[in-house]
């Protein structure tokens, strides 16, 4: 846009003079950024009809668009910007991905007025640039090699932004610095532990390391605010910096013994530990108690899940307790007290060869029959929409029934069919998928899903056309081959950076799975709702589905013509209406010549039905 079509923009709309300088900005050739549509680049402006011509990437080419739409709408980009330079040099925006990564986040940060970002802006141009599942892994890695690099300043916590620093600073120097400037103990303890994974540059702050100690030992005694976890990982860290400096740090207090006995909740403890020190805290137990600490060790193992379920089972495969696993294991499974997670671990390791022995002899229908259990349990339990673990693993892994059900008889089968077709934890639609693994072995068991299907109320039944019925079976499928498995993997490279409380990645990568599992769950309920038609049963006597109806609008006279189609085949851009609409719903079933009344958002219209065709009929 030049300088006269922006004066001529404004005198017909002065409410838009105080974006002149962005109005600049949209000239053709510079690249921006929409809300909805992505990454595009202005190809032209059109001032006889007042628009820009801009194309996105995103398959809308040549899209018109008003200037004063565009102005809170749209970002125009610099050319300096990565995502710019992504497209306009390529090659240069690779090889930083590949091999110079802290240089990439540089620029990042440079492109920013306050060359500062929180993490969640650079995850947003990262994902941009990447891709967004790709991108997840690197940032990860990424991460680490920002903490030492002297350009940029690391956040202490997921509040604070990443910082370019025109001036490199070293990051012994700068921790030192935030460690004695913090009144907070928990981040206290964190700087402590940075300062000695920085080990190799420990000589650098040896001076300071009697004040560093005092510090710690202080926030860790005297912090109400601490946790008894926070507390034992501060002891930790002190005793990693004590070590170092050759102190002795069995004289040290507070001792990680001696919060260890003011403990109440050994199993709450452990999970608020960080996963890089469970190894340490079951040592801690055995050294501590020598005398019980084995049935300290069975009970964390018993209310254990995620890292810390194989940390306690390979603790004690080195203490050579091999048969007292198998014994409790068997035990809990026999009481049905054993609970989902411990489950979780043992089913996703029945393959393992170094667990063979212990898991082997469980793999049984009695240890579906506990899954069962354990599902139902936590469903009824669950007042929130938070997904189940162990029984999305049961859906997931397609070989685990048939695994489970290897030496049952029909009349076993049967019985855990029946368990199944009850149980609170799973949507209609995944019972059904699981109750056809059971059929592919007992194929007896098809009346069950055959009653089963003939419950479903007609009223809660969804007309769809079969296009749309294959767009979101695709859409379905896609999520349960592709999207949800990217989603895990992300969650466990996230998992595996430590800390879950200061995880930022890991925090969103669990966002995308309760928004990919709440539509697997929507698309579950829905499909198994539909019911295809072919609108070969629709007529020209009254209006159904299939139809295709010319209304005369009573307020203006205006004619519209609707085809009325299935639930999932709304396009009002091409005037076709689902049949749920208001409006359908109001024609449904009525004759040519009747009028009827829509009420939507306070406007009260009337519509008088002028032809009805069969939608089949169209030309």
């Amino acid at each position: 846009m030049n300088k006269e079509a922006i004066d001529a923009l404004i005198e017909k709309n002065p409410k838009l003079a105080p974006f002149r300088a962005k109005l600049e900005t949209m000239s053709a050739g510079n690249f921006c950024l929409h809300r909805s549509w992505g990454f595009g680049k202005i190809v032209d402006y059109d001032e006889a009809a007042d628009r820009l011509i801009i194309d996105f990437e995103e398959g809308k080419d040549g899209h018109a668009m008003a200037p004063a739409f565009c102005v809170d709408k749209l970002d125009i980009l610099k050319p300096d910007d990565v995502l710019v330079r992504s497209r306009t040099e390529p090659d240069v925006i690779e090889e930083m991905i590949k091999k110079r990564p802290a240089d990439l986040i540089c620029d990042i940060l440079k492109s920013s007025e306050s060359q500062t970002m929180m993490a969640s802006e650079i995850e947003r141009n990262l994902a941009r640039v990447i891709g967004p599942i790709k991108y997840k892994k690197w940032w990860t890695a990424t991460k680490k090699v920002l903490v030492v690099d002297p350009r940029i300043g690391a956040p202490i916590k997921k509040s604070d932004p990443y910082i370019y620093r025109d001036e490199p600073v070293k990051p012994e120097e700068e921790i030192l610095e935030q460690f004695h400037a913090t009144k907070n103990s928990k981040q206290k303890i964190l700087l402590g532990e940075k300062l000695y994974a920085l080990s190799e540059n420990i000589s650098v702050v040896r001076e300071e390391m009697p004040e560093i100690l005092a510090e710690l030992t202080d926030a860790i005694a005297n912090a109400k605010s601490l946790s008894q976890a926070d507390r034992l990982h501060g002891v930790w860290v002190r005793n990693n910096l004590a070590r170092d400096l050759h102190e002795d740090v069995e004289i040290l207090e507070p001792s990680s013994a001696s919060i260890l006995d003011s403990t109440n909740d050994y199993s709450e403890l452990a999970a608020e530990l960080p996963a890089t020190y469970f190894k340490r805290y079951l040592d801690l137990i055995r050294r501590t108690y020598p005398d019980k600490w084995q049935q300290m060790v069975e009970d964390l193992l018993r209310n254990s899940s995620g890292k810390f379920t194989s940390e306690s089972i390979n603790f004690m495969l080195e203490q050579e307790l091999d048969e007292r696993i198998s014994y409790c294991l068997n035990r809990w499974l026999n009481e049905q007290t054993i609970k989902g997670p411990l489950l979780f671990w043992v089913v996703k390791n029945r393959h393992s060869k170094k667990y063979a022995s212990i898991i082997e002899p469980l793999v049984t229908p009695r240890l579906l029959a506990a899954m069962f259990y354990a599902i139902d349990y936590e469903a009824l339990q669950n007042a929130s929409t938070r997904r189940i673990p162990l029984a999305d693993l049961l859906s997931d892994d397609t070989d685990l029934i048939p695994d489970l059900l290897a030496d049952a008889n029909v009349e076993t089968a049967s019985d855990l069919a029946q368990t199944l077709l009850l149980n609170q934890g799973f949507e209609d639609l995944t019972k059904k998928s699981l109750l056809a693994r059971f059929i592919k072995k007992f194929p007896t068991i098809q009346s069950l899903l055959a009653g089963e299907a003939a419950s479903t109320s007609e009223e809660d039944a969804l007309i769809v056309s079969q296009e749309s019925f294959n767009r979101s079976k695709a859409e379905y499928e896609e999520l349960l081959s592709t999207k949800i498995p990217e989603n895990k993997e992300a969650i466990s490279i996230a998992r595996d950076h430590g800390d879950l409380k200061e995880n930022s990645e890991y925090k969103m990568a669990r966002q995308d799975q309760d928004m990919l599992l709440s539509r697997k769950n929507e698309l579950e309920v829905d499909l198994s709702r539909a019911r295809i038609t072919d609108f070969t049963d629709a007529t020209t006597e009254n209006v159904g589905i299939g139809c295709i109806v010319e209304l005369k609008e009573g307020s203006t006279g205006k004619t519209f013509k609707y085809s009325i189609l299935g639930a999932w085949d709304s396009d009002p851009k091409h005037d076709i209406l689902s049949y749920k609409t208001p409006l359908a719903q109001q024609l449904l079933g009525k004759e040519k010549g009747d009028t009827v009344t829509t009420k939507i958002g306070g406007n009260k219209e009337d519509w008088t039905i002028l032809s009805i065709k069969r939608w089949l009929d169209r030309k």
